[in-house]
């Protein structure tokens, strides 16, 4: 969670990598839409997280990140909420992606379009994601569950019971282990380099 500058600073420069960007300082002027929207995503986060007395009084700066951050949701089709990403995430593509509020996602997840990370039944708990997890196009993660390290969720699988191995993929629906391979195959290598 983002809780001072210094924070800040390390998940935009880890999000920076994860999207392949780590030769960059910023996005360019035109084009690099979701990376714009990952650092509003942060800065958002930020703001958030601030004492409410702080928050007070950066208003003008925390509306307008709010607002921005609205409108580059709307835009790119994404609805993801504040405090749900660790740092590194990923967003390769535009399109539709929806992650409930109560879930959390650890370090370094890659994130396709068509996503869906959600609760069901009014329940009010979402799946909880490990670090280093890949999630392909149209997959959806859904329920009280939990997902390990280092897996990959293929395009169009629907998850419902929790995945407890490390380094597995799973594919499928219902999704069902396919292979032991782990998503470092499908994540930038840069992420690791200090590991």
């Amino acid at each position: 969670m983002i809780r001072s500058k210094k924070d800040l600073k390390r998940y935009l420069e880890q999000d920076a990598r994860a999207l392949g960007n780590a030769d960059r300082k910023r996005p360019k002027l035109f084009g690099d839409d979701v990376w714009k929207f990952q650092i509003l995503l942060r800065k958002f986060e930020y703001y958030t997280n601030m004492k409410k007395s702080h928050r007070l009084l950066r208003a003008p700066a925390y509306l307008l990140c709010r607002y921005r951050f609205k409108v580059y949701s709307l835009r790119l089709g994404f609805y993801i909420p504040a405090n749900v990403f660790d740092e590194g995430l990923s967003i390769p593509h535009y399109g539709t992606i929806v992650i409930n509020g109560a879930a959390r996602v650890g370090k370094n997840c890659r994130l396709h379009e068509g996503v869906n990370i959600g609760a069901t039944n009014g329940s009010k708990k979402a799946p909880i994601i490990g670090d280093n997890v890949f999630i392909a196009t149209g997959a959806k993660i859904i329920g009280d569950i939990t997902i390990a390290d280092n897996v990959v969720i293929g395009a169009n699988a629907v998850v419902v019971k929790s995945i407890e191995e490390e380094g597995v993929t799973y594919a499928g629906v219902p999704a069902k282990k396919i292979s032991d391979n782990s998503s470092r195959l499908h994540l930038d290598p840069a992420l690791f380099a200090e590991s």
